[in-house]
């Protein structure tokens, strides 16, 4: 009777224990900030990003959370604004305690972030940015996708195949985009291209049309974008006046939405954008089939590749999280691994001193009458 006495208590104390670590577990989530555009000029990528995270996130804490805590996924919508977005992170830092970071949409909010006291202060990592610019924030900013240099590699070396020769420049003249032009340049140089004409895009719609008629006229076989959403929109309405069936190509970060508003769905014919994930659509890996199913699980929205990326994003921040060791954060730990990290058929490469942890380009072409083609 005593033994049997004995074994009952011992239940009842391991029972409490797995109650008491399980309601601890949940009282100590591991809190991950998020200030991005969901109001802005780039809201419709801000929300396909968070759609994707969200989902993932959501379908592990319904697995149990990572080492048995659940993640609390904190956003804020920075409406697209540098100063809204140094607000929001210092609120997530300081009323949310939030342990990781993760960017926004664009080089002025990244900058602003990196720039602000408290962020310097925290001794954070930035994860993940949606940043299409060629500027290097060293140690403080870890990027989930390739360098833009390597997306602009790949849209040349695209049509290089095709023998086009002929490259026309539409440029967004200011210090963000700088760096990617004399790139450009100098890419057309080393492949012995020919620089067709440069066309200046600007606000005054008559310069505009000056400037995209130009170009139009120079004949070339290719216009690559360095431009924003709004710019690049700009000049596609005016360009495709005139020449309807050139190539104009364009990087991910483009918010495709925003850019068929201002331009007219027919602009898009005949348009370019370099994709860093698969295609969400496919299923030839797990974590295409995990993506699209999920979605369909916890989401109203469509799928796109900014979904998928968001959903690659969180995995390989939970990747990061349960690498994590004392006096070290986990980003730090996964950025300066030498190993390759499978995602699910997606192969991560960190590389030293790149701090870009994936390195896949791919092209996309717009259909006639719209979509996407892998």
């Amino acid at each position: 009777m005593k033994t049997l006495f004995k074994k009952c208590v011992a239940f009842s104390l391991l029972g409490a224990s797995l109650i008491s670590n399980s309601l601890q577990a949940q009282d100590n989530p591991i809190v991950i900030g998020h200030a991005i555009d969901l109001s802005g000029p780039n809201s419709s990528l801000g929300r396909d990003y968070v759609a994707g995270i969200t989902t993932y996130f959501d379908s592990l804490n319904r697995s149990g959370g990572i080492n048995g805590r659940r993640v609390k996924y904190l956003v804020r919508d920075d409406q697209g604004s540098p100063q809204q977005s140094v607000k929001a992170v210092n609120e997530l830092l300081e009323k949310d305690k939030a342990e990781y970071l993760l960017g926004g949409v664009g080089a002025g909010v990244t900058d602003a972030v990196v720039s602000s006291p408290r962020f310097a202060q925290s001794n954070m990592t930035l994860f993940a940015p949606l940043v299409g610019s060629a500027k290097n924030y060293g140690n403080r900013v870890l990027f989930w996708r390739p360098t833009p240099e390597q997306e602009m590699q790949y849209i040349f070396s695209y049509f290089d195949k095709l023998g086009i020769k002929q490259v026309g420049i539409a440029l967004q003249n200011n210090s963000i985009n700088h760096e990617m032009y004399q790139y450009v340049v100098s890419e057309v140089k080393r492949r012995n291209m020919v620089l067709s004409g440069v066309a200046k895009i600007s606000d005054t719609p008559a310069d505009m049309t000056r400037e995209a008629t130009a170009l139009a006229k120079a004949t070339p076989n290719i216009v690559i974008t360095v431009a924003d959403t709004v710019a690049t929109g700009l000049f596609l309405k005016e360009f495709r006046k005139h020449a309807p069936r050139t190539f104009v190509a364009g990087m991910s970060t483009i918010n495709l939405d925003t850019l068929a508003e201002i331009a007219g769905p027919t602009s898009l014919e005949w348009t370019v954008f370099s994709q860093v994930v698969p295609n969400p659509q496919g299923k030839k890996s797990v974590i295409q089939i995990d993506h699209s199913n999920m979605m369909r699980k916890f989401r109203d929205e469509d799928i796109s590749s900014l979904t998928f990326e968001g959903f690659m994003v969180a995995k390989t921040l939970s990747k990061a999280i349960q690498m994590s060791k004392s006096g070290r954060d986990g980003l730090q730990t996964i950025a300066s691994q030498r190993t390759p990290i499978d995602l699910g058929g997606v192969i991560l490469t960190p590389s030293e001193n790149s701090f870009h942890l994936s390195s896949y380009v791919d092209v996309a072409l717009f259909r006639k009458g719209g979509g996407l083609l892998f």
